[in-house]
């Protein structure tokens, strides 16, 4: 969600440029457990097209995983307006990505529907409510969906399912219900439900100084399934996620999948530098 220079296509184009001619070094493979999630294993994420989140989409004709980034924004949206990509959600064979502007004064869901047809969904700001979108991600039983701000909050929002709950494109999407969080969280990318009590969060929080750590995942307990009202949610800070790269420097953590079908986590975190290139990683947990 960051916005840094090195997002832009022309930018990232001469990125690639200098890291052809590098040679890439040798890093072991070794991270820490966070919280109950060990590490089994990482893969590659392209800078273009798999740098902002990704989402497990399952349908009756099998499952994959579906990568954002700004390579992945078409571009008549991009023409309107929607230059920012967030980490997507999918439920029941949806699929969601999460678009923000610099000057539409709105939100907009883009939403697959399990047909393979698309349709895009229009939030209008409220008056209180921060341009930024995030992420998306889907309540358990499908009607609501949750997307998050940037910068320090105390909350998370929720709407009607765009293409399930809410089907009409062409009226405005409606704010319905907060997560009202009991801690801060900072620079939160992506949540994803894991039940329908529990969200799992990827912060790339650069302080450290609300949990004691910097760039953690984050458990969120809710009082109750999300119901179109508002609903308390309890902040855990799990640990810090694996920053592992041969360059040295700011690394940013982006978005989370939970694979339900086999517990697998998924986290992204891009490398510092030139390392955004060559060594950026998706890591993949599981609970011990």
């Amino acid at each position: 969600m960051r916005r840094r220079a090195g997002w832009s296509r022309l930018a990232v184009a001469s990125v690639l440029a200098v890291a052809a001619a590098a040679v890439l070094p040798a890093t072991a493979f070794a991270a820490n457990a966070v919280g109950p999630w060990t590490p089994i294993g990482s893969d590659r994420a392209r800078p273009l097209d798999e740098s902002q989140g990704l989402a497990t989409v399952v349908r009756p004709d099998g499952g994959f995983i579906r990568y954002t980034g700004v390579g992945t924004i078409p571009a008549d949206d991009a023409a309107r307006g929607w230059n920012h990509v967030g980490d997507p959600g999918s439920r029941l064979g949806f699929y969601v990505e999460p678009y923000q502007s610099d000057g539409n004064g709105a939100k907009m869901f883009r939403v697959q529907a399990p047909d393979g047809t698309w349709s895009e969904y229009v939030h209008a700001l409220e008056s209180w409510e921060a341009p930024n979108n995030s992420f998306a991600t889907l309540s358990m039983d499908g009607r609501w969906l949750v997307s998050g701000e940037w910068g320090t909050m105390d909350r998370l929002l929720g709407y009607p399912s765009p293409g399930i709950a809410d089907t009409d494109p062409t009226r405005n999407l409606p704010y319905a219900f907060a997560i009202r969080l009991d801690h801060p969280v900072r620079d939160v990318q992506g949540c994803d439900f894991v039940s329908a009590t529990r969200l799992l969060c990827s912060s790339d929080d650069p302080d450290g100084s609300l949990f004691g750590v910097t760039k953690p995942l984050l458990r969120i307990d809710l009082a109750a399934p999300p119901g179109g009202s508002d609903v308390t949610g309890h902040v855990t800070a799990l640990g810090r996620l694996p920053l592992e790269s041969a360059c040295s420097g700011d690394f940013e953590v982006e978005g989370i999948d939970y694979d339900g079908r086999d517990g697998t986590l998924r986290v992204i975190v891009m490398s510092p530098g030139i390392c955004v290139v060559i060594d950026s990683k998706t890591w993949r947990f599981r609970t011990s």
